[in-house]
C-alpha cells in the first residue's frame, strides 16, 4: 500500500536515483577507458556496452505498463519517459562509436555498410525511429499531435525493441546467451500486452452484448 502512492518529493528523490544509476554504465567505460581497462580490442567493448545498455533500458521501459497493471503503481509511468530517453541516450553512443571511433566518418563506407550488411540495416533503422520518438518525448509534442496520435506515434517502441533484438542476434556470431536473454525477455512483455489488450477487448464485446 505505501508504495501505491508517492509523494512528490519522494518522486523526484526517486527520479533522481534512477537517473544516477542509469549513468553507472557510462561512468564504467569512462573509467575504464582512462585506466586502459577495456581490454584487447577497447572500440568493440565500448559498442558493445553501449548496445547492451541500450536493450537494457528497451526493455525496461516496456516493462513500465505491465508492471503498473500488476501492481497499481501508477508512479512508475512517472519514470518511463526518463528511461525511453536513457534508451536513447545509450543508442546515440552505440551509434556514435561506430560513426567516429570505427569508421572514422568515412560516409561511403558507411553507406556502404548499412546497404550491404543486414544487421547495421536494420540497427539503423531502429536508431533513425528512435530519434522520432526521443524528439517527441515532451508535453509539447504531446499537445502538438493529440494524445491519440502521440500514443499511436509512440507505439514505434516495439519495432525498435524487435530490430534492436534482431540486430543483436544477427551481430552475434558464436555465443547467443544474451541475444536469447533478450529475445525472451521482449517476448514476454508483448505477450502480456497481447493477452491485456485481448482481455480488455472481450470485456467490452461482453459489456455491449
Amino acid at each position: 500500500m505505501i508504495l501505491k502512492n508517492l509523494n512528490n518529493k519522494t518522486l523526484l528523490w526517486l527520479k533522481i536515483s534512477v537517473f544516477l544509476l542509469a549513468l553507472i554504465p557510462l561512468i564504467k567505460l569512462i573509467v575504464g577507458g582512462y585506466f586502459d581497462d577495456l581490454g584487447a580490442n577497447p572500440i568493440e567493448k565500448i559498442t558493445h556496452r553501449t548496445g547492451y545498455w541500450t536493450l537494457i533500458f528497451l526493455l525496461v521501459t516496456l516493462s513500465i505498463t505491465p508492471l503498473r497493471w500488476l501492481t497499481s503503481w501508477s508512479w512508475l509511468v512517472r519514470l518511463r519517459r526518463m528511461l525511453g530517453l536513457f534508451a536513447f541516450f545509450y543508442a546515440s553512443l552505440h551509434f556514435l562509436t561506430y560513426l567516429v571511433l570505427d569508421q572514422f566518418f568515412d560516409w561511403n563506407n558507411i553507406v556502404k555498410d548499412i546497404i550491404k550488411r543486414p544487421y547495421i540495416t536494420i540497427g539503423f533503422t531502429a536508431f533513425v525511429l528512435l530519434i522520432l520518438l526521443a524528439i517527441t518525448s515532451n508535453n509539447y509534442s504531446t499537445k502538438l499531435l493529440g494524445g491519440r496520435r502521440w500514443r499511436l506515434l509512440h507505439r514505434l517502441i516495439y519495432p525498435v525493441a524487435v530490430s534492436g533484438v534482431v540486430h543483436f542476434w544477427w551481430l552475434v556470431k558464436k555465443d547467443i546467451t544474451e541475444p536469447l536473454t533478450f529475445s525472451l525477455l521482449l517476448a514476454v512483455l508483448l505477450a502480456v500486452r497481447l493477452i491485456y489488450w485481448i482481455s480488455k477487448h472481450n470485456k467490452m464485446i461482453y459489456k455491449d452484448r
